[in-house]
């Protein structure tokens, strides 16, 4: 099963015509295996889509490309993210309140 936040980066890291699998592993921090597994995962869901091309030294190369469904499934997802890490703000920010209560006596 492959996270949504995994997903994400992947999906985040396609936004330029010519990026790579070894590309995208450097750019996110994933193994290479890793990213082979996701986008394979992404390519079946309609998400993402193949393109061939020849590269200069005349070597078959695929390019990476988000589909319409994968712009929404972007989005989608970065609006999730961005609500979960807001919650995880406002719970540390409560947690803070608390403790300071707490050391000055007050709680």
């Amino acid at each position: 099963m492959i996270n949504d936040y995994s997903q994400l980066q992947i999906l985040r890291a396609i936004k330029k015509e010519d990026i790579s699998q070894p590309s995208i592993s450097k750019e996110v921090g994933f193994s290479l295996g890793k990213v082979n597994f996701i986008l394979k995962a992404l390519i079946d869901k309609g998400l993402v889509k193949t393109e061939k091309f020849i590269s200069s030294n005349n070597k078959i190369k695929y390019r990476y490309l988000l589909t319409e469904k994968g712009i929404k499934e972007k989005i989608t997802l970065t609006k999730k993210f961005i609500e979960r890490k807001k919650r995880e703000y406002e719970e540390l920010e409560r947690e803070l309140v608390e403790d300071e209560k707490i050391d000055k006596g007050i709680g």
